[in-house]
């Protein structure tokens, strides 16, 4: 993770940022530091890399990269007002013990590649080229099934995928949340092929964020206006633990998109 000490939004790369509208960085941090919080409390290790002064977006760790088996695939994003965060991260990485692998073709990391047990799907459509979804193959090795967003609020895979299960117990499956409408027609057939019990998540909910989250497999860490996904969530036996990140909403990132998860 990554304190949003320089958070602000000064400029506009997505449909949720408006550099005209003034944002609160130390209500930023203050939202920040829950969700930091709720990741204590649920025992994980939490590794924070230093903010970038200049680097605004540099909160949203889940675009810093990729990393599975101790490899770091690593970012390289399409605007230029951000690109200076994929080297950051990636050297983070490798002094972290992973074997870093730059990237050639254009990609922002865990925002549009996500493990869904043995699989990974890719998003692409509007930041990450299908081209680095075989490049991303050939570095760690594992199946990546290409998905194609169309809706420009969803940009990246995670604001319209959730990932419920991430590590499923032996003979278990894993299964998934998503808004059909952020995807192609084919895509959407992909996802109903692959995941039958997958919870349909309803516009209003994906409109905050809602599937921007993280899950243990138990233990689901949405956005806290995100109700309806709240209550499908407690139905199939999952924990939803709710969190305000209206502030860093604004930048157009949520839960998901401040924890890169380090698969070492």
């Amino acid at each position: 993770m990554c304190r949003p000490d320089y958070f602000t939004v000064s400029y506009r790369i997505n449909p949720w940022m408006f550099p005209e509208n003034p944002t609160n960085t130390t209500l930023a941090v203050e939202q920040w530091e829950r969700l930091y919080a709720i990741y204590q409390e649920l025992g994980f290790d939490v590794h924070l890399i230093d903010p970038i002064e200049g680097l605004p977006d540099m909160v949203y760790s889940a675009n810093g990269g990729f990393t599975l088996d101790g490899i770091a695939y690593g970012a390289k994003f399409t605007y230029d007002e951000r690109a200076a965060e994929g080297p950051a991260y990636l050297a983070w990485l490798a002094e972290q013990g992973f074997t870093p692998h730059e990237a050639a073709e254009v990609n922002e990391g865990e925002g549009d590649m996500l493990l869904v047990g043995d699989v990974i799907l890719a998003g692409t459509g509007f930041r990450t080229s299908t081209a680095s979804h075989r490049e991303l193959a050939e570095a760690v090795g594992r199946e990546v099934i290409s998905l194609t967003l169309v809706d420009p609020e969803f940009y990246h895979l995670d604001t319209a995928i959730a990932v419920l299960d991430p590590d499923p117990a032996p003979g278990q499956k894993a299964n998934i949340a998503y808004l059909p409408k952020a995807f192609d027609e084919a895509s959407q057939a992909i996802l109903r092929e692959r995941y039958p019990d997958a919870i349909i998540a309803t516009e209003e909910d994906a409109a905050v964020l809602g599937l921007n989250s993280f899950s243990d497999g138990l233990h689901v860490v949405i956005a806290s206006r995100a109700t309806d996904f709240d209550r499908q969530l407690r139905e199939r036996g999952y924990e939803p633990i709710g969190v305000d990140l209206s502030e860093l909403l604004l930048g157009g990132g949520g839960v998901k998109c401040c924890t890169l998860e380090l698969r070492r």
